[in-house]
């Protein structure tokens, strides 16, 4: 190679190179990306959770007083139809004695002895019936009865409850699996007191006649 053809190979190599540097540095470079967006944290409400044993409040000793009161109205109402079925009872107790002794007894004729137990079957039919009927009298003006305090004391608990914040309240007498419940989240002792404090019995509720 002489030296003219020397010259030529560096002169070539030369703007290669230099056109290889710009080009590079004529790319446009990548440009930054923006971080991605984060959720928004949620917004979790704070809650507190009670619970309460409703069957304490007709505890005769240590429950609502108003709902013993109530209850002996209502069974009081009932006092005379319930002594006369128990007299009843008895009276078929005894004629039912009677019959079984007559047959021992052997004095009797069938006619007498049959026309004992007819008379026993009637009066039993008519002991069931009257039973019946007091049955569904009572559960009915017991309904008249607690519907107006069972409500008054709903509303009552509502109030107690929003006092003390607390967002949820759990009928323990109502609701099965409760495998646990710490002592402190029981309110059924502080609510009888604080109810019995704020409506005495005396002035219980006025129910519809």
């Amino acid at each position: 190679m002489n030296k003219t053809t020397l010259i030529a190979a560096f002169v070539f190599a030369t703007g290669l190179s230099g056109s290889q540097v710009l080009a590079q540095g004529t790319t446009t470079p990548p440009r930054p990306q923006p971080p991605a967006a984060q959720p928004a944290a949620a917004n979790v409400p704070v809650s507190r959770v009670a619970i309460i044993f409703s069957e304490a409040f007709q505890d005769a000793k240590n429950g609502i007083a108003r709902f013993t009161v109530t209850l002996s109205k209502l069974n009081g109402e009932f006092q005379k139809i319930q002594d006369d079925l128990n007299q009843t009872a008895q009276r078929l107790k005894t004629l039912q004695d009677e019959i079984t002794n007559m047959q021992r007894a052997g004095t009797a004729t069938p006619a007498q002895i049959q026309a004992k137990i007819d008379a026993l079957d009637q009066q039993k039919k008519d002991y069931t019936r009257k039973g019946e009927d007091a049955q569904t009298n009572y559960q009915s003006r017991r309904t008249v009865l607690f519907t107006p305090l069972q409500e008054d004391v709903a509303k009552a608990l509502d109030v107690f409850a929003k006092a003390r914040s607390i967002t949820l309240v759990i009928d323990g007498s109502q609701v099965e699996g409760i495998v646990y419940a710490a002592e402190a989240s029981d309110i059924t002792r502080a609510f009888i007191t604080d109810y019995n404090a704020k409506n005495p019995a005396t002035a219980s509720v006025t129910p519809p006649k």
